[in-house]
């Protein structure tokens, strides 16, 4: 079980929903979602891909949750894919493989709401890929990243040459992808893969209250602010600062911003209603 299990599982409201692979609880506003094949390292197998996509899928179509926590049981957040299905893959169904992978790291990526990795050891190819697809990643200091494809004679096959690009730089994507050596959690810090690091038994109920906070903040913006960057980021700095302002314009048809700016001129928290 999770090192900060016992007291994670005693946040109020918590709602629990079983899986083959994956465990999906509700912590108030916060979804979690456990990667849950603890005994091969949380391996991101076709099966597992299918469970997260669809779980992505009802958080984005039920529209209740305020942010996303994705973690692992045991001692991986998910050590890859999974390399006894791979192995006897033909070219086209490696590349439908890598497909599924995408759509569903896609769906995280798209939500309108804040996604948390809470990475607690091992994030590996698929593993590492899977919390680049978040908003951003809080590490235990026992988490370990790399994408190690090449050692296999691979290469990433759900992102990581793209999103790991984005994050760290094109050098330090290079360095990670072709010598294909992991870093540990305070060298993830430092080039910025990782946001944060906690010790094991803080990962979850931080990452839990960050989730919670940025969750509390009002839901249209935080949607829009999200679009903005994930649209400004392919974009040249013009088009970028265009799409900021038909954002910050098209905010202002929202009710949360009526409500926002008068909680604060009455000097009192917001109700967020999410229109």
């Amino acid at each position: 079980m999770h090192e900060a299990r016992g007291a994670f599982s005693e946040h109020e409201g918590e709602q629990e929903v079983m899986s083959k692979n994956i465990r999906v609880e509700r912590h108030g506003s916060v979804e979690v979602v456990f990667l849950n094949r603890p005994d091969v390292l949380n391996a991101l197998d076709r099966a597992t891909l299918e469970e997260l996509r669809d779980a992505f899928a009802t958080v984005a179509s039920e529209a209740t949750a305020r942010a996303l926590v994705l973690t692992g049981e045991g001692r991986a957040f998910a050590a890859g894919a999974d390399i006894a299905e791979m192995r006897s893959l033909d070219p086209v169904a490696a590349e439908a493989f890598s497909r599924l992978g995408h759509e569903t790291f896609e769906a995280l990526e798209a939500l309108p709401i804040p996604t948390l990795a809470a990475v607690n050891g091992f994030a590996l190819g698929g593993g590492c890929e899977l919390a680049l697809a978040c908003d951003w990643i809080y590490a235990s200091e026992k988490a370990r990243f790399g994408q190690p494809e090449v050692a296999l004679g691979l290469i990433p096959g759900f992102g990581g040459t793209g999103r790991l690009t984005r994050r760290v730089g094109v050098g330090w994507a290079k360095e990670l992808i072709l010598s294909g050596d992991p870093i540990k959690a305070p060298e993830a810090l430092r080039i910025g893969l990782a946001n944060r690091v906690y010790p094991p038994e803080e990962l979850l109920e931080r990452t839990l209250a960050t989730a919670e906070s940025a969750g509390a903040k009002g839901p249209v913006a935080v949607a829009l602010a999200k679009r903005v960057i994930q649209q400004g980021q392919d974009s040249d700095i013009r088009t970028a600062h265009s799409l900021e302002q038909s954002g910050f314009g098209l905010v202002f048809g929202s009710r949360d911003h009526e409500e926002g700016m008068d909680a604060f001129l009455e000097k009192r928290d917001p109700s967020f209603k999410g229109d």
